[in-house]
């Protein structure tokens, strides 16, 4: 294969993992996932997000996009990705384990009526899945952001939106897509409240 058809073969995949990602089911589970994520603004409390590699910039990401902007002026959000405080991960991975990175900050940083949302392509990352159970716990709702095979974090967490494929890749292409539409609606709603006050 030349570096054209495997070019083609790369996007042509990216398209297929969109095509069925992108269906009539997972359309009304991010019209949900939206709605919760306004809700839960309005009333005053937070949006966290973690996850490893690349879901780790993910996190990054939109929590930066509710802080700042997506598209609109109007006010900060509140997001927080526990993926950014270096010294806290070393020191909790250097003192207890690595697995505990984020239960650890969900305990101290979360309260009831956040939502926590959990991103790992294999839905199987164990410091992931203890995070959900930890705010599982504490009254938080939480997201799961994976990929096909669902993994554990399809079972424990509270809405679980799924890539359709198995290839990395494009399982966080998926992702970003879907985090990028819920971020423009709920920034469409509170830019519309706002304009009214």
């Amino acid at each position: 294969m030349n570096i054209s058809e495997q070019l083609k073969s790369i996007i042509t995949n990216h398209s297929e993992a969109f095509q069925s990602t992108f269906d009539d089911s997972n359309i009304h589970l991010l019209e949900s996932i939206a709605q919760e994520m306004a809700s839960c603004l309005e009333r005053g409390n937070k949006l966290l997000f973690c996850g490893n590699g690349g879901s780790a910039s993910d996190s990054q990401h939109i929590a930066a996009e509710f802080i700042g902007r997506f598209k609109k002026e109007r006010e900060s959000l509140a997001a927080l990705a526990l993926t950014t405080d270096t010294s806290i991960i070393t020191a909790l991975a250097n003192d207890y384990s690595y697995d505990i990175i984020f239960q650890r900050q969900v305990e101290g940083l979360g309260k009831e009526g956040d939502i926590l949302f959990g991103i790992s392509t294999s839905g199987n990352s164990k410091n992931v899945l203890l995070a959900v159970e930890k705010a599982k716990v504490m009254g938080i709702k939480t997201i799961g952001f994976t990929g096909q095979k669902g993994g554990k974090l399809e079972e424990v967490a509270d809405l679980c939106f799924k890539a359709q494929t198995t290839i990395t890749s494009h399982i966080q292409e998926m992702h970003i897509t879907a985090l990028h539409a819920v971020s423009e609606i709920v920034e469409d709603i509170f830019a519309r409240v706002q304009q009214k006050s």
